[in-house]
C-alpha cells in the first residue's frame, strides 16, 4: 500500500503528462507483479470485487468514522462538504497510528496470520486477503475491517484506502496513459497493449506477465484490436483538402462493435469492451456462414428488413440486456450489422494498409458471402445485397465537392443517422482517438429551452458545487422533468448559479435541491425517443447546456408537447 500511495500521490501532485508517465513507468518498473496488476485495475477504472461487491457504502463510512472518533453526524456533514472529496474526508479525521504500531494477537483479524497488522501490506495483500473475503458480509465484519485499516495507516495510504472504498481514484490518468507507460517499460507495441487490456481479465501476477511479453500469446487470438476512434469536426471540412481525398459514409446510429470470425467461431464485441455472446443471434448466425476468417469493424443497428432507414436507438436498448431475446423480441427489433472496415482476413493483420485497399477486401468478402448464399438456397443472412442482409456493406456518401457533402449531411436525421464520417482513404486503421485521419462531422443538435428545477452536488473536484443540474418543461401549469445535464457552463457561470442554488432552495431529497423555477437555459441533445420508463414519456440522448438564457423568461420555456413532436 505504500508503494501504491506514494504513486497516487505523485501522480496525484504532477500537472504534466510526461512527469505522469515518467511516475507511473517508475512504479510498474519497481512494483511486485501483484501489486502491479492491481495497480493497473484500478487506475483502468476497475473496482474491488465488482460492482456488486459492497464492502462499504458512503453511508457506512459516516457513520463508522463518527463512531470511532466522537464526531457527531452533522459536523461529519459539514466537514465533508468543506473538504468536498469523502475519502480525504475520512483521511483526516483520524490521527496517524504511532510509529511503532503493530496489532498482536488479540486483535488480528480472523484470515490473516495471528500478529499481522496492515501497515506493511502490499496493495494486492490489501484487496485479496482484507477487502475481497468480506464483500458482502454482515456490517460488523466490513466495519472492522475498514476500521483496522484506519487505525494502521498513515494519512497518505489511509486517503488511498478511502478512495478504493469510495470508488474515487481519480488522479488525472487515462487508461492511454498507462499504456504508453507500460510500452515505454516493456518495449511491447503499445497497440498489443492494449489488445490485451481488452475484455474481461483477472488481476494477477500472471496476467501482468502475459501483457508484457514481447511474444504471441495463446488468448491474443480471442481478442478484439483496439478501436480506431474518430475526432468530432468543429471546423470547415474544406481545410482538409480535396473530397475525393475522403471516403465519406453516414454515421449511424448503433451500438459500435468489432465481428470477430477466427477457426470457425464467432464473437462479438462492444466497443464498451464486453462480448454479446448470445444477444444478437442472428447476427452471430450470419458470421458463422462468412466463408473466410475475418474481423470486421462495423455498426450494430435494429432494421426492419423492408425499411429504409434504421429503428430509433431505443429500440437497440430493449436488447443490450436480453442474454437470450426470445422470438418477439428477435421481431420487434432485428438486428442488423453496417460494414466499414476490415481489420483481419484469414488471420492476417491488415490494419497497416491503406483504408481503400480494406474497404475493397470487405466488398469482396461480403460479395462472396451473398453469392453463395444465393447459390445454395437465397440466404442472404450476409452480404452487400438486399435491405433485409444482416451484415451489408455500409454504403459510400458520393459528394463532388464540400458543399454537396454539407447539404447531404443536413439530410441526416431525415435518415435516421447523426451526420457523416469522413475517413482519409489512404489512412490505416490506428488505436485510440488519434486526429487527423477519421472525423465525424455531426449535424447541429436539436435544442430545447428547459427550466432548472432540481441541482446536486457534482463529484471528485466539483463536489463542493451544484453542478449536476434537472430540467423540465411546461405541461399545462406543472414542470415536468425532461433531462439532467453537467457540462456546458464556464466556471464564472457555475460559481454564480451555486450561489443562487443555496439561497433560493425550497426543499431537500438528500443530496437534491428543488429550487424556485427562475432561470431557462437552452439545452442541445442527439435526439429524443418515446421511453414508457420517463414520466414525461419521452428521452433526450446526450443533453448539455447550450447556454443560459437570461434573456428569456420562465413561462416561455418550451412545452413538452413540443418536445413529444420531436420524438421518432
Amino acid at each position: 500500500m505504500r508503494r501504491f500511495a506514494a504513486l497516487y500521490e505523485r501522480l496525484d501532485r504532477s500537472t504534466g503528462t510526461a512527469d505522469k508517465r515518467r511516475a507511473l513507468v517508475d512504479y510498474f518498473r519497481d512494483a511486485p507483479p501483484r501489486d502491479a496488476a492491481w495497480a493497473l485495475w484500478l487506475l483502468a477504472g476497475g473496482k474491488i470485487g465488482g460492482a456488486r461487491a459492497k464492502i462499504a457504502a458512503t453511508g457506512d463510512l459516516r457513520a463508522w468514522i463518527g463512531e470511532e472518533t466522537g464526531t457527531p453526524d452533522w459536523l461529519v456533514e459539514a466537514c465533508h462538504h468543506q473538504v468536498g472529496d469523502l475519502a480525504e474526508t475520512l483521511a483526516l479525521l483520524l490521527d496517524d497510528p504511532p510509529v511503532t504500531q503493530g496489532a498482536g494477537p488479540g486483535n488480528a483479524l480472523p484470515y490473516l496470520p495471528a500478529g499481522e497488522d496492515g501497515a506493511g501490506l502490499g496493495l494486492a495483500d490489501w484487496i485479496e486477503r482484507r477487502l475481497a473475503p468480506v464483500a458482502n458480509a454482515d456490517p460488523e465484519t466490513r466495519r472492522a475491517v475498514v476500521v483496522d485499516a484506519w487505525r494502521s495507516l498513515v494519512f497518505r495510504e489511509r486517503l488511498v484506502f478511502n478512495k478504493l472504498l469510495t470508488g474515487a481514484l481519480r488522479v488525472g490518468v487515462s487508461q492511454g496513459l498507462v499504456q504508453q507507460a507500460l510500452a515505454e517499460l516493456s518495449g511491447v507495441d503499445i497497440a498489443l497493449i492494449a489488445q490485451r487490456m481488452l475484455g474481461r481479465w483477472t488481476p494477477g501476477a500472471g496476467f501482468m506477465e502475459t501483457l508484457l511479453s514481447p511474444e504471441a500469446q495463446p488468448g491474443d487470438a480471442a481478442l478484439p484490436y483496439p478501436f480506431f476512434l474518430a475526432s468530432p469536426l468543429e471546423s470547415d471540412p474544406d481545410g482538409l483538402g480535396p473530397v475525393d481525398d475522403w471516403l465519406l459514409e453516414w454515421k449511424w446510429d448503433g451500438i459500435r462493435l468489432q465481428l470477430i470470425r477466427r477457426a470457425g467461431e464467432v464473437a462479438l464485441w462492444s466497443r464498451g469492451e464486453e462480448r454479446m455472446d448470445g444477444r444478437f443471434p442472428e447476427i452471430e448466425a450470419a458470421a458463422a456462414v462468412l466463408p473466410r476468417d475475418c474481423v470486421i469493424d462495423g455498426e450494430l443497428l435494429a432494421w426492419q428488413p423492408a425499411a429504409s432507414a434504421p429503428m430509433p436507438f431505443s429500440a437497440l436498448q430493449t436488447r443490450i440486456q436480453r442474454l437470450k431475446p426470445g422470438p418477439k423480441t428477435l421481431a420487434s427489433a432485428p438486428a442488423r450489422v453496417l460494414a466499414y472496415d476490415l481489420l483481419e482476413l484469414d488471420g492476417e493483420d491488415l490494419r497497416a494498409r491503406p483504408l481503400d485497399e480494406r474497404r475493397s477486401l470487405l466488398a469482396a468478402l461480403l460479395g462472396e458471402t451473398a453469392q453463395a448464399g444465393s447459390a445454395t438456397n437465397g440466404d442472404d443472412r450476409a452480404g452487400t445485397g438486399g435491405s433485409a442482409a444482416r451484415i451489408a456493406l455500409s454504403p459510400r456518401v458520393e459528394a463532388r465537392d464540400w458543399a454537396q457533402a454539407a447539404a447531404l449531411r443536413d439530410e441526416a436525421r431525415d435518415r435516421g443517422v447523426e451526420g457523416l464520417m469522413l475517413k482519409r482513404r489512404d489512412s490505416p486503421y490506428r488505436h485510440g482517438r488519434r486526429r487527423g485521419d477519421w472525423w465525424k462531422w455531426k449535424v447541429d443538435p436539436l435544442s430545447i429551452d428547459a427550466v432548472l428545477i432540481y441541482a446536486q452536488s457534482g463529484s471528485g473536484r466539483r463536489s463542493t458545487l451544484f453542478t449536476d443540474y434537472t430540467f423540465g418543461l411546461w405541461d399545462g401549469d406543472a414542470l415536468v422533468p425532461v433531462a439532467k445535464a453537467y457540462s456546458g457552463l464556464d466556471d464564472a457561470e457555475i460559481l454564480r448559479l451555486d450561489r443562487w442554488i443555496r439561497a433560493h432552495t425550497l426543499e431537500r431529497f438528500g443530496p437534491v435541491r428543488s429550487v424556485e423555477a427562475a432561470h431557462v437555459f437552452e439545452l442541445g441533445f442527439e435526439g429524443v425517443n418515446r421511453s414508457r420508463r420517463h414520466k414525461s414519456g419521452v428521452a433526450v440522448r446526450f443533453p448539455r447546456i447550450l447556454r443560459w438564457r437570461e434573456d428569456k423568461p420562465v413561462r416561455e420555456a418550451d412545452t413538452l408537447d413540443a418536445l413529444r413532436a420531436l420524438a421518432r
